[in-house]
């Protein structure tokens, strides 16, 4: 199930470099793997510092729906990049770019292991592979392809991608309307298919050594019946006070990314009178479930990953021995 990273993969020792870049520790998973608990057991094992890679978490206010660690976590395991926005405020994968690249060198600075946890593979993807030959989001493009998807549906959109970037349409789910809609706004800006500029990006070398580390549950329907119990106990915490305090807020409103979040987005429906109770329960879980594929998809075509079975006796055990095996 393992397989060697590149950068680590063994070399006649003769001729074998000195490897001097520092090393960078990934924890990538889909959601309810148990990312968190690992990440934590991690860092006291390896005297490293937590950064959260989510997408959601980096919202304040917004804590029982994306499962952020709790007060008592965080006190004892930090992460950065945690409740660093207002939901109001969007924050984009370049600035998370920026963000994650500068806790990394003051992590590395004070001696420590930076250790990236969460589940955007998008963030993920924009730390290592760069964004800087991505056009910039044009507010007139966006708003053109939004009126399409409230008078065509989202279908269309995502058969339009289909037509002009087959490779991106393949990746991206047409009930994903953040990336869809990105997708579609380069190529109108570029003229290129998003999936070809990604592969002509060439960043400059990374700066570290990255060890990859994939968790999962290796039966499908173990992590189903994980989504499913997270999100009654979601609810049961108080999930939908949560969505109510941000209503009630006023200055919010169903079309932003934070509110656009899995979970979310259908509480927010449920509170505004558009879904049953029974509804609200089944089109979250349907939804995490389709996330969790998403990221699945993503992590699968990921080079180098080393992947732990989440439900193994072991998986503090299993993470160690791959940090040292690719450490050496």
């Amino acid at each position: 199930m393992h397989e060697p990273h590149p950068a680590v993969e063994r070399r006649p020792t003769d001729r074998r470099p000195t490897e001097r870049r520092p090393t960078i520790l990934l924890l990538m998973g889909p959601t309810a793997s148990g990312k968190t608990d690992l990440a934590m057991a991690l860092r006291e094992c390896l005297d490293a510092e937590l950064v959260s890679v989510d997408s959601a978490m980096v919202y304040r206010g917004m804590d029982i729906g994306t499962a952020k660690p709790s007060a008592e976590e965080l006190e004892r395991a930090p992460h950065r990049l945690i409740d660093i926005r207002d939901p109001a405020d969007p924050y984009s994968a370049a600035e998370f770019r920026d963000d994650a690249r500068q806790a990394i060198d003051e992590i590395l600075a004070a001696g420590r292991l930076p250790l990236l946890v969460g589940g955007t593979m998008l963030y993920f993807r924009s730390l290592l592979g760069g964004m800087g030959e991505l056009p910039a989001a044009d507010p007139a493009v966006r708003a053109e392809l939004e009126a399409w998807a409230a008078r065509d549906g989202l279908g269309a959109l995502h058969a339009e991608l289909a037509r002009v970037d087959a490779e991106s349409a393949t990746r991206i789910h047409p009930n994903d309307p953040q990336r869809l809609l990105r997708a579609l706004e380069v190529q109108r800006l570029s003229g290129r298919p998003m999936s070809a500029l990604w592969r002509e990006q060439q960043a400059e070398p990374l700066p570290w050594r990255v060890i990859p580390i994939g968790l999962a549950p290796a039966d499908r329907a173990v992590l189903h019946r994980r989504i499913a119990a997270r999100f009654e106990a979601m609810l049961a915490a108080g999930f939908l006070d949560e969505v109510r305090a941000l209503k009630c807020r006023g200055d919010l409103h169903a079309d932003l990314p934070a509110i656009k979040s899995v979970g979310y987005r259908q509480a927010w429906m449920y509170l505004d009178g558009r879904l049953s109770a029974a509804e609200l329960h089944h089109r979250g879980v349907v939804a995490t479930r389709q996330l969790a594929k998403r990221q699945l998809t993503w992590l699968r075509s990921w080079p180098g990953l080393q992947w732990i079975d989440a439900t193994a006796a072991d998986p503090l055990g299993e993470a160690l021995k791959i940090v040292r095996r690719c450490s050496t």
